[in-house]
């Protein structure tokens, strides 16, 4: 539903990086969200720097959120624009995104065509979509979502709210915090990279670990996030992983931790808190 400047503002004024400084010129509704260039009637966007700045003179959106800079302040009023002050634009219209957009998310329920071991504990509410396939002794907590295809094998652990897109896999013994979200074709707790030198040829080590990932971790699209042949894997709170992203047996991430696409970690690296690691960063072995 349309929602009006000052309504708006009102919910983001809660937010520390919302300035009490704004010009809402006529109160105008707003309908949805675009870039700055791309903006039409009704739409919010927001300003960082750089070249977007020159879009301020062009742009048909209804309100931009603006840094505190009074010469930006000056044009939309006088383009007769709606505009708030943040030292952090990007930020405050993050927190507005959901205020007009939710991802899908299907109803709580089985689907038939489903695959549920009798032995699986689920919680209040899970969603489990079209041939999802849940092994023996698996826990899903209250308010999970499986979409379609997902495959978790036995002994998993999904925590209360976490989302698992289809065909993504959870292998056996992984845990998966609270409101984790794992893309599509993303593998979870998938075989380490083990393999011992014999006069013979490779010896396959078998991976008898587990994997585990804390509270709000994002795994990216045909990501792997390998178990090791002892211990764990872990994921530390809140941290995100891109698409195509590799992390091998063993390694260690800490809180916050960000990895671009295509990075990639070799075995038992440990990332203190709040690292991150652009595209195709890659990280050598036993690297701390």
């Amino acid at each position: 539903a349309p929602l009006s400047a000052r309504d708006l503002f009102a919910v983001l004024q809660s937010y520390p990086e919302c300035s009490a400084v704004m010009d809402l010129a006529a109160n105008p509704l707003l309908e949805t969200i675009a870039p700055i260039e791309q903006a039409t009637v009704g739409s919010l966007t927001f300003l960082e720097g750089g070249k977007s700045q020159q879009a301020l003179h062009t742009t048909q959106a209804s309100l931009v959120i603006l840094p505190p800079d009074e010469g930006l302040q000056r044009l939309a009023s006088d383009r007769g624009i709606a505009w708030i002050a943040s030292p952090q634009p990007k930020l405050l219209f993050a927190r507005a995104v959901p205020l007009f957009y939710q991802p899908y998310r299907p109803a709580p329920g089985i689907h038939p065509t489903a695959i549920v071991d009798p032995s699986v504990q689920l919680g209040e509410s899970v969603s489990l979509g079209a041939y999802v396939v849940v092994g023996a002794n698996v826990v899903i907590e209250a308010g999970a979502c499986l979409h379609p295809h997902v495959v978790v094998y036995p002994g998993a652990h999904i925590g209360k709210g976490s989302v698992i897109h289809a065909q993504a896999v959870i292998h056996e013994r992984a845990v998966i915090g609270a409101n984790c979200v794992i893309h599509s074709g993303a593998a979870i707790g998938s075989e380490g990279f083990g393999f011992v030198p014999s006069a013979q040829g490779w010896v396959k080590l078998d991976q008898a670990g587990r994997t585990v990932l804390e509270e709000g971790v994002e795994v990216g699209c045909n990501s792997a996030v390998d178990r090791p042949a002892m211990g764990e894997t872990r994921l530390g709170r809140n941290s995100k992983i891109d698409n195509l992203v590799q992390i091998a047996h063993n390694c260690q991430l800490g809180h916050n931790c960000l990895m671009a696409g295509q990075a990639g970690l070799a075995g038992s690296v440990t990332l203190a808190d709040q690292v991150i690691l652009a595209g195709q960063v890659g990280i050598a072995n036993q690297i701390q």
